[in-house]
């Protein structure tokens, strides 16, 4: 990062604009009006002064000092060299869309919707891929690959892309269960032991069910893995290993949009590192499973069955 700043108040490594959306639950009120700038308009906030930053937000020059800093920044001409260069890295790497940005407005056409959902997830993925920690990957594939039991659980969108982690670690012979309820997912996190793996998705990484859930599995003796946006969050300290997403959220709809696309491809990366591992009896058992579900016997199908 430009300016060697100390990295205060943990901000994470990665982007500027990631680092202010990792920190956004943990900043005060006035430094939150100042990264809310920063994000909704990166491109033309970067080219205000502390004075002016400090005047739009509201707040004092003392407080925008303190946002940069928590930013990792020892100064601020640092700190806008690299807004200023993630801008252009975002114009180009969306270059092929529809020029739209911003948040839904309850005024946009269908297309100016389909050209901000698709900014939101490419940008969403290609954030992820740049930051996503390679080392913590590598130790949540041997986990994974160690492990007798793989138990997952997700609250809402998060239940969600747990289901396709069981539906893809199953196709190679691992034993994956995705827990539908908080209280089941509870009863069976007390069941684990050190040779079993749970796994908890979470955007916040605040849903007290799902921080719950790794909680009494890592109590149990089990192996913890959190895929979450917020690397200081709570789901995250009880996490032996955690995943780090860089979603971007719409108002209109947070934790759905951008969050379940990377945590998705968070997923896809595990999985496809597990079965690379042992490469020939993956593609041994994904052959079988194709087999199985694309060819049928019909001295095996029920009477009466086409």
């Amino acid at each position: 990062m430009s300016g060697g700043g100390a990295d205060v108040s943990g901000a994470e490594a990665g982007t500027v604009l990631i680092r202010i959306r990792s920190a956004m639950p943990w900043l005060r009120p006035a430094e939150k009006r100042i990264a809310q700038t920063f994000l909704d308009s990166p491109a033309q906030a970067a080219n205000l002064s502390i004075a002016q930053v400090a005047a739009v937000c509201d707040t004092s020059t003392t407080s925008v000092v303190r946002f940069y800093k928590r930013m990792g920044y020892a100064h601020y001409k640092d700190f806008q060299i690299d807004l200023t260069r993630e801008v252009t890295r975002e114009e180009i790497a969306t270059s092929d869309l529809t020029e739209m940005s911003g948040d839904i407005d309850r005024n946009d056409t269908l297309e100016e919707i389909v050209a901000k959902v698709a900014m939101n997830e490419k940008l969403s993925i290609a954030d992820t891929a740049r930051t996503l920690d390679t080392h913590a990957l590598g130790r949540a594939v041997a986990l994974v690959r160690a492990a007798r039991r793989v138990d997952s659980f997700g609250a809402g969108a998060g239940s969600l892309v747990g289901l396709d982690l069981q539906q893809k670690l199953t196709r190679i012979g691992s034993t994956v269960i995705n827990w539908p309820d908080p209280h089941s997912a509870w009863t069976s996190a007390a069941t684990l032991d050190e040779h079993c793996v749970a796994v908890a998705i979470s955007h916040s990484g605040a849903t007290v069910d799902t921080v719950h859930f790794l909680t009494v599995a890592r109590k149990a003796g089990a192996a913890t893995i959190a895929i979450t946006n917020f690397p200081r969050s709570p789901l995250a300290a009880a996490a032996d290993v955690v995943l780090t997403t860089a979603a971007r959220e719409t108002r209109f709809r947070s934790g759905a949009f951008g969050s379940r696309i990377a945590q998705l491809m968070v997923v896809d990366c595990l999985f496809t590192a597990v079965a690379q591992a042992s490469y020939d009896e993956s593609m041994n058992a994904l052959r079988s499973t194709y087999t199985v579900v694309h060819t049928r016997d019909p001295q095996m199908s029920p009477p009466g069955a086409p």
